[in-house]
């Protein structure tokens, strides 16, 4: 299957993207780090790295997630004790959860 040439995005997660971009910036600006000692660090180029700075939807999550790790940008939760607490909330919700999802072996008749 080819990949789609236009992709639509939300508004709502363009905005996202562009506010992360501008706080990654802000974060290496505040540290006092070139775009080349950054995108070195990483292990990416200096055109991805603009990229994840203006917000482009089309760059590799984890070369986000390293970028805001790297200039300290918190993605989800700051205080460690509250982000324990919700992998303990967590870790309790999946072991509820069934291990894998199956369908059913036979069908069942339900046309009464």
């Amino acid at each position: 299957m080819s990949k789609p040439q236009n992709r639509a995005y939300s508004r709502y997660s363009m905005e996202a993207l562009a506010l992360l971009g501008q706080m990654i910036r802000a974060g290496r600006i505040d540290r006092k780090i070139t775009e080349n000692e950054l995108a070195s660090r990483m292990g990416i180029s200096r055109s991805l790295l603009q990229r994840i700075e203006k917000g482009n939807p089309s760059c590799a999550i984890g070369a986000v997630f390293e970028a805001a790790a790297i200039t300290g940008v918190p993605l989800f939760e700051t205080e460690k004790e509250r982000l324990g607490a919700h992998r303990a909330v967590t870790g309790e919700m999946l072991r509820l959860l069934p291990k894998t999802a199956r369908r059913p072996k036979r069908a069942i008749k339900d046309d009464f």
